[in-house]
């Protein structure tokens, strides 16, 4: 019943630990407003309590029931069952109960949502057609954020040294200029420093634009792969071949 989700007991099981999984998380967000009454906090706190140990139980009875033990206890579902549950057990004072929402990935299994499954599957895919060059992207955009922080502090300091006080200090720009977020708590007033955000303003746009662009055509390249071996023969031409011209 409790790996078995094809029956509708074992269902039935699954559904019940993802409704106190979802119950949990809302009871920790209403934790988080300012002042509950404490009849309030009692209840939650109670709440929490009987959720840890139908937890602890279904863990428990997870291991007893799986074929291999050990192969649970050390899969990424089971250190996520763990990870929920002992903090609070220990009161470690390490609060994990967000973790819990990586469980509601359950849902997939115990729903049977095989058309979800592959669209996670052609997410997967895409991200190997274009991984090299994600992986590219991800460093130039370190290196970047690394040199303008170098560049602004040089042409900052001096005139801002509480702000810019160290090239650590100038991180915080460079991420916001470089993601054009642009917060406003940090900016430059020299014309050096304003001249080297008009043109990480430019930059970032490009590097915002360059994994979106890679990423979605590879996706379409993996939903015709995968259209392509759903409706006929698997097709022999290599997915990378967009990305090699």
């Amino acid at each position: 019943m409790v790996n078995d989700c094809d029956t509708r007991r074992g269902r039935a099981f699954d559904l019940v630990i993802q409704g106190l999984i979802v119950v949990s998380l809302i009871a920790f967000t209403i934790e988080t407003l300012p002042n509950l009454s404490p009849q309030l906090v009692t209840f939650l706190n109670g709440l929490e309590t009987a959720i840890i140990i139908a937890f602890a139980a279904e863990y428990l009875l997870r291991i007893v029931v799986a074929e291999n033990r050990f192969r649970y206890i050390f899969s990424f579902y089971g250190l996520i069952d763990l990870l929920s549950i002992v903090p609070s057990l220990i009161s470690a004072g390490v609060d994990l109960r967000t973790v819990r929402t990586v469980r509601l990935l359950r849902l997939f299994r115990t729903l049977k949502f095989v058309r979800y499954n592959r669209a996670i599957r052609r997410f997967h895919d895409a991200y190997v057609i274009a991984r090299e060059e994600l992986t590219l992207c991800f460093i130039v955009t370190m290196l970047l954020l690394y040199l303008s922080s170098v560049d602004i502090y040089y042409c900052e300091n001096e005139a801002e040294p509480e702000i810019f006080a160290s090239v650590f200090h100038c991180f915080w720009w460079s991420i916001c200029t470089i993601t054009t977020v642009g917060y406003g708590d940090v900016y430059p007033i020299t014309p050096g420093g304003r001249f080297l955000t008009g043109v990480l303003l430019l930059i970032g746009i490009a590097i915002i634009a360059a994994p979106t662009g890679l990423f979605a055509s590879a996706f379409v390249t993996a939903r015709q792969l995968d259209d392509a071996h759903r409706n006929g023969p698997a097709s022999d031409k290599d997915p990378r071949a967009p990305f090699d011209r």
